[in-house]
């Protein structure tokens, strides 16, 4: 029996990222790849707040949503990848930086208050899918979830709901000789039909692809970016292949 296309699509749609309790992961299909929740997987240790970094009193003008390319987290060993998790079992594609409140200027807000005790283990197998790091969990509640959201769940919520909304690009099937950060800019407005162009920051590190960050009004709704959109158009750029592995930066804590 054929299944109609309408609702074959529904179908993939509705897909979700499931933990599995028993003996072997249950794979899950996000973003055109199959991720499997680690059964050992436990929530990062909270760490000490840099003080230094603190914003809580800077007013939220508008959010950025960052969607990383995950093997560039691993090629280059930024942006908090836990290799054991991210990098080796699973070969993610495009994965949720963080929800990131913005102030109206270059000062933004940061460390609004304690984040308090670890992220419950539910909390952070249930979106291991979309952000695949206990670490980059653990401090995007700490550095900008506190600036917004009550709880840890009420953060990741937020998050995965306009995770769940965006279309994901297949920027692997942009030519090579064609890619640069126009291309990636106008691959996610293709997939996300009315999406401004001028809402989509490129962001690079040394030629390479490392994200983009689409911006958001304070009540989640697509706008243009304030302060510019990173890479130009014409900038060529490299895409790290899939399958790249590091050795987890165990213990080090960056900026994002």
């Amino acid at each position: 029996m054929r299944i109609p296309f309408a609702l074959a699509a529904l179908t993939l749609l509705l897909g979700a990222c499931t933990v599995s309790t028993g003996a072997e992961p249950e794979p899950t299909q996000v973003a055109g790849a199959v991720c499997d929740v680690p059964d050992d997987l436990r929530p990062a240790r909270p760490y000490r707040i840099p003080q230094d970094e603190v914003a809580a009193d800077v007013a939220v003008a508008f959010n950025m949503l960052a969607v990383s390319w995950s093997p560039q987290a691993c090629r280059s060993g930024k942006d908090y990848p836990d290799a054991r998790y991210q990098c080796a079992a699973n070969q993610f594609g495009l994965t949720l930086h963080g929800l990131w409140p913005n102030g109206a200027d270059n000062k933004h807000p940061r460390y609004c208050a304690a984040p308090g005790p670890a992220i419950a283990v539910e909390t952070v197998r249930r979106h291991f899918c979309m952000i695949p790091s206990p670490s980059l969990q653990q401090h995007e509640w700490a550095a900008h979830g506190t600036c917004g959201w009550d709880s840890p769940e009420a953060y990741f919520a937020q998050a995965a709901k306009m995770w769940d909304g965006l279309n994901k690009p297949d920027l692997e099937a942009i030519p090579t000789q064609r890619l640069t950060a126009g291309a990636i800019r106008d691959a996610f407005v293709a997939a996300n039909p009315g999406f401004p162009r001028d809402g989509v920051f490129i962001a690079t590190t040394d030629g390479w692809f490392r994200e983009a960050r689409l911006c958001y009004s304070r009540d989640y709704r697509p706008m243009r970016c304030p302060r510019g959109l990173g890479a130009p158009d014409r900038e060529r750029l490299k895409l790290a292949p899939k399958g790249v592995q590091q050795d987890a930066q165990r213990g080090v804590q960056t900026t994002g």
